[in-house]
């Protein structure tokens, strides 16, 4: 609820302007990339502290100033945000409240490290869906509570179980390497939930003895594929009553605006003198009104992406143009333009595999080039036929068109290079001379675009273009689980930089699969960006118990905690809920696209919402409802 005066709406259409909302955005990202830029910077070309130079400072005052500019801009949308709610919606806002303490924590904390790890909280509060998405975890977590238990009972079981199996004794490397003490068996069966240490953790056990392997089949079978997927079903339900229940007080509010534009409209018109009512949106039908469910369908429809339809095909008077029009129009047209390139892909993946033991120095790329020129001539014809057949607005109004088209012109361009710098002809070209730039490395950017550029097979096939519009309408309306991710990605990396980061790994040792021999330096915490790639590591739990014992060993046994917490957000918690909404939009457009063409699926990545996917569930709003909640708006006042 915001105030409805004129000054007020002005503002409230400025600040929710593409130009406003699009700066905020800008300003929000810059202050978050300060963490690249600032001390340590992660301005090097590698992050392994063997080779790493010495990475570029920036100078004094830079990323301060920076960070004050931003500061202010958020300092203005917050007031904008409390002038435009009012005084009485503003103490009820716990977000607007913690985002004024956060400006001013940021500009008091000038001169310590403590106020970057504000600055996460600028992206979560610009985020309704992030807001939205939080909630659903606070909502949720005590729902899995019981799963949460029963999966540490479970651990803790066999763990206990395991150091009774493996006790110390001679020839027992199962106890040496996995269950030496209660930290360490911990760990170990935690590292064997997830998969990553198996079958190595069972080796030295199972080397004496095959029934020992009963132990660990019947912990990951009951833990694994039990517990684990079960608490992936319950993320997912949970979160999924919870989206609904969010989308139903989202469509609450969107009618609610809309009612309110309807009444304002019609007490106008009933107060205006009939001659001239005609000047008014609610009497311009031919009964004299517009009816309220006729005013909201029009809503709705304003409400959905714009459709871009496609231009008129340029007309011909000649017979011969008419005929290649008609013909490069056609839809085989692209189905021959795919199989063509699917037969350059084989060719250069049969050259791949002849060319595979050879150097660079020892391969001939004249066969190569000889093929690449042939296709790339039929690309160029088949891209200056079809505008010929759609004329340039209408090549251009196709998105696989614009793909193909600039591909095709640095593809082009490309090869008029390799022969201005190598000339022709030439019946064997050295790979190892360089011009501009060496040929084989021409030559690879060459093939790697023509193998891009087969790509184009995705639209044509009903499935792909499914599986690619899911993934499209994913990052466009679920934008905020990954920017939850990043703000916790952020957190934990500024909080735990000091520990990590000074610890020096002096203690090198050669045993096989730890940190050293693994080669695993340039996963470290000596700077962001090369602490964002480590979490990454660790989100994928390949081999993140490597990552645990190292720094385990060269700072404290609470490594294991940060280890695992991040493991816990980050695997278990945020890849069950990105996993969910990828299954309910997909559900959601496979049952929409059963009926549908190969065009029609694409089509419908213009009209998919989040509202769209809960259709089915979503329950109207009541007349009364909607009329009630008019009349008890505070800045509202209907006659």
């Amino acid at each position: 609820m915001h105030t409805v005066d004129a000054n007020s709406l002005r503002l409230y259409r400025w600040y929710y302007s593409r130009i406003w909302q699009w700066g905020l955005g800008l300003t929000i990202a810059v202050v978050l990339m300060l963490a690249f830029i600032e001390r340590p910077s992660s301005f090097s070309y590698t992050s392994d502290p063997r080779f790493r130079p010495t990475p570029w400072e920036p100078p004094c005052g830079l990323t301060e100033g920076i960070e004050i500019v931003c500061l202010v801009i958020f300092a203005i949308d917050f007031a904008t945000k409390s002038y435009l709610i009012g005084w009485e919606e503003f103490r009820k806002c716990k977000w607007l409240i913690v985002y004024i303490l956060a400006v001013s924590a940021s500009v008091i904390d000038w001169t310590w490290f403590f106020r970057r790890l504000i600055r996460p909280f600028f992206l979560l509060q610009n985020s309704s869906l992030m807001k939205k998405t939080l909630k659903c975890i606070k909502r949720t977590l005590p729902e899995i509570a019981s799963v949460i238990l029963l999966l540490a009972l479970h651990l803790c079981l066999f763990t206990m179980i395991g150091m009774l199996l493996f006790a110390k004794g001679e020839q027992n490397g199962e106890w040496e390497a996995y269950f030496r003490d209660l930290p360490t068996s911990l760990s170990s069966l935690l590292v064997l939930l997830t998969t990553a240490n198996n079958p190595d953790v069972m080796i030295p056990a199972y080397s004496l003895n095959r029934g020992y392997s009963i132990f660990f089949i019947l912990f990951s079978g009951f833990g694994t594929y039990f517990l684990m997927n079960l608490l992936t079903a319950i993320v997912y339900n949970q979160f999924r009553g919870y989206l609904l229940m969010s989308v139903q007080a989202s469509i609450l509010r969107r009618r609610l605006g809309v009612r309110a534009a309807f009444e304002v409209m019609f007490c106008q018109g009933r107060g205006q003198d009939a001659t001239h009512s005609e000047e008014h949106v609610v009497q311009q039908l031919s009964d004299g009104f517009i009816q309220w469910e006729a005013f909201r369908r029009l809503f709705d429809e304003l409400d959905k992406d714009r459709i871009k339809e496609h231009p008129p095909k340029p007309e011909y008077n000649s017979s011969l143009l008419q005929g290649l029009q008609l013909l490069f129009s056609h839809y085989y047209v692209t189905v021959v333009g795919n199989a063509v390139a699917l037969a350059n892909v084989m060719c250069i993946c049969t050259i791949l595999v002849l060319d595979s033991e050879k150097s660079i120095a020892e391969r001939d790329d004249y066969y190569m080039e000889v093929i690449n020129c042939f296709f790339i001539l039929y690309y160029l014809m088949e891209m200056s036929l079809k505008i010929l057949a759609f004329g340039w607005r209408g090549y251009l109004s196709y998105r696989n068109n614009i793909f193909d088209g600039l591909l095709t012109v640095c593809l082009l361009v490309l090869q008029i290079t390799i022969f201005a710098t190598y000339r022709l002809p030439f019946p064997k070209w050295n790979p190892a001379s360089r011009g501009l730039m060496s040929l084989w490395e021409m030559v690879r950017l060459v093939n790697m675009l023509i193998v891009v550029r087969f790509l184009r097979i995705i639209p044509d096939i009903k499935l792909m273009a499914l599986i690619a519009s899911t993934l499209v309408d994913l990052v466009k309306n679920l934008r905020a689980f990954a920017g939850i991710l990043v703000v916790i990605e952020v957190d934990l990396y500024l909080f735990l930089y000091s520990v990590m980061s000074n610890s020096s790994m002096t203690n090198i040792t050669v045993e096989c699969g730890s940190y050293e021999q693994l080669g695993y330096w340039p996963n470290n915490f000596d700077d962001f960006a090369s602490s964002l790639v480590l979490l990454y590591n660790v989100m994928v739990v390949n081999n993140w118990q490597v990552f645990m014992d190292a720094y385990t060993r060269y700072t404290t046994q609470w490594s294991k905690v940060y280890f695992v917490s991040w493991w816990l957000t980050s695997s278990v918690m945020w890849v069950n809920l990105f996993v969910a909404l990828i299954l309910e939009n997909f559900i959601y457009k496979w049952d929409r696209s059963v009926m549908c063409s190969v065009a029609d699926v694409e089509r419908t990545g213009y009209e998919t919402t989040v509202q769209l996917m809960f259709r089915e569930q979503i329950q109207e709003p009541t007349e009364e409802e909607l009329l009630t909640q008019l009349h008890q708006h505070p800045h509202l006042h209907l006659s």
